[in-house]
């Protein structure tokens, strides 16, 4: 019987900070990341950054004791609900793992603590072609927003 447990990423520890770097250039060069991988300096950056960051924390998914997916989030606060919300920057699962249901648990693990905490909603952007993200993330009764809002950027 395999086991899946979840742990917050502890930017102190080497092997938390591997498996984030890992996990994340994987994600990155998947066709559903589309980026070129990180550098050893921006990995670097990257774990300062999100250490420091005043409101992130990353989520980790172990399955038979091996880290295998990660969440990438940040705390937000709704001005409407006035009331705090968590947003899902990266949200990923690693390709040798996947068709085990290990997306819906750690999508449910993140209900659950965003539930915990009375945050009033959770908020992602799922790429208009990852139809299999988007077939979850509607299995979990995420929708789209009504009226519904485009996601824009201006680069910088």
């Amino acid at each position: 019987m395999s086991s899946i447990s979840f742990e917050f990423c502890d930017f102190e520890n080497p092997t938390h900070l591997t498996k984030l770097a890992e996990l994340l250039n994987m994600y990155m060069a998947d066709p559903m990341g589309d980026a070129p991988q990180l550098s050893k300096l921006q990995q670097l950056r990257l774990i300062d950054g999100l250490a420091n960051h005043p409101s992130s924390f990353v989520l980790f998914q172990i399955y038979d004791n091996e880290v295998v997916g990660l969440a990438t989030c940040f705390i937000n606060f709704s001005t409407f609900k006035v009331k705090p919300y968590l947003n899902i920057h990266d949200f990923f699962v690693h390709p040798e793992y996947r068709g085990k249901g290990l997306s819906k648990s750690l999508m449910q693990e993140l209900i659950s603590i965003s539930t915990s905490r009375d945050y009033c909603k959770i908020t992602l952007e799922v790429r208009e072609d990852n139809v299999v993200a988007q077939a979850l993330y509607s299995s979990m009764g995420f929708e789209e927003c009504q009226p519904n809002m485009l996601f824009w950027t201006k680069k910088l």
